[in-house]
């Protein structure tokens, strides 16, 4: 199966992905319907174990092909993925597990999605200073916006790998490398829920990276990836402890507390291997319909939403054209977008309502690569 099977074929589109045959699903940044491969995996599985325990009934080898293929999708190393579940939960991590010194600030994104902010804000309790950035859009962050806010005391710089309103992407390499630059220690931690599965979020100058599959990989709700690049294990220390993570010979108490090496280090207990079970899946159909076609497809539907709204002069929440995402969004000056979005549902179309501090509300659409033209079209007529 490719993804020009799925387009031409409308049966077959229907069957793999049956929200197909139900409604327009337009808003896959929000929490995504799951595929039927992804769906069969789960219910396998939970089958499987109604006639052994649950650990005998997950395939041993399942977890360590899940971190392979998503070191695959990120570009590194299998024993840099640990499998916690949901993005809080990584980014939690960071924040809990660095070692702070009163004077250390963090610069983040103060408008971002209340996940990759309110970590952050906790850590004022601990002496750290805040350093938020207001970009003049929503998630527009470059270089040039961090340089007057990062110094010589900046611990960690946090940011989203693009904006859950606005769609801005932000170019996680250019700004990696310039906090490396000269020696600089400053750690870089980033929030990948709205590219990792839809573009190419590589890590080669992240720190850190948490994203969970239920928007952009197509998986279940807390089945999600964290990455730990090699040098930050050696300042991130685990938080949350369990019989999994720390070393413990024949399930009986240790004489001393030693992790494992690698970023299991990071899983405290018993997985989810329901989730897992489907995150395996939704990881092999990424790899089975080529990830770059499906980046490719992903930015041909937003490229024609934001030609398309514009004739209708509707504001965009980004304008800028080189850091899309699969994420548009939109206002007009004097509509009820609120009655937008109602009205679309009633039309059997799903997207997403979202507001800004501003206090406008924005319409949000968000297609995958199993969207077609024509559902999409018949989204913009109604506008």
């Amino acid at each position: 199966m490719n993804i020009s099977e799925l387009h031409n074929n409308e049966a077959l589109r229907q069957r793999e992905f049956p929200i197909a045959g139900r409604t327009a699903y337009l808003a896959n940044a929000a929490i995504c319907p799951l595929p039927r491969c992804v769906a069969e995996a789960v219910s396998e599985y939970a089958l499987t174990t109604t006639l052994c325990d649950q650990e005998k009934g997950m395939p041993e080898a399942l977890p360590e092909e899940i971190r392979l293929m998503a070191a695959d999708l990120l570009g590194c190393d299998g024993e840099d993925i640990a499998l916690v579940g949901p993005t809080s939960v990584g980014l939690s991590l960071v924040a809990n597990g660095l070692a702070f010194k009163p004077g250390d600030n963090v610069v983040y994104h103060g408008a971002d999605y209340p996940s990759n902010t309110v970590v952050w804000m906790n850590l004022t309790k601990r002496g750290v200073e805040l350093r938020p950035v207001i970009p003049e859009e929503p998630g527009k962050i470059t270089v040039d916006t961090l340089k007057p806010l990062v110094d010589s005391k900046t611990r960690l710089v946090a940011l989203s790998s693009a904006h859950y309103v606005s769609g801005y992407r932000i170019d996680i390499s250019a700004i990696g490398s310039w906090l490396k630059e000269g020696g600089r220690k400053t750690l870089f931690c980033v929030d990948g829920i709205q590219t990792v599965g839809a573009l190419p979020t590589p890590v080669e100058y992240v720190d850190f990276l948490a994203a969970d599959s239920h928007k952009w990989l197509l998986g279940p709700c807390s089945s999600g990836i964290f990455y730990v690049g090699k040098e930050a294990r050696e300042q991130l220390s685990p938080s949350l402890l369990g019989w999994h993570n720390v070393q413990c010979p024949d399930f009986l108490p240790p004489d001393k507390i030693v992790f494992e090496d690698n970023a299991r280090r990071y899983e405290a207990g018993s997985a989810n291997n329901l989730g897992l079970a489907g995150l395996h899946a939704s990881l092999s159909l990424i790899q089975e319909l080529n990830p770059q076609k499906i980046t490719e497809t992903i930015l041909e539907h937003t490229r024609h939403i934001r030609e398309e709204v514009r004739l209708k002069d509707y504001t965009l929440a980004s304008g800028d054209e080189d850091h899309l995402s699969g994420i548009t969004s939109l206002f007009r000056e004097g509509t009820d977008m609120a009655l937008r979005h109602q009205k679309l549902a009633a039309a059997n179309i799903t997207a997403s309502l979202r507001s800004t501090p501003d206090g406008r509300q924005w319409l949000r659409f968000s297609p995958h690569y199993y969207n077609i033209k024509g559902e999409i079209d018949s989204a913009l007529d109604l506008l």
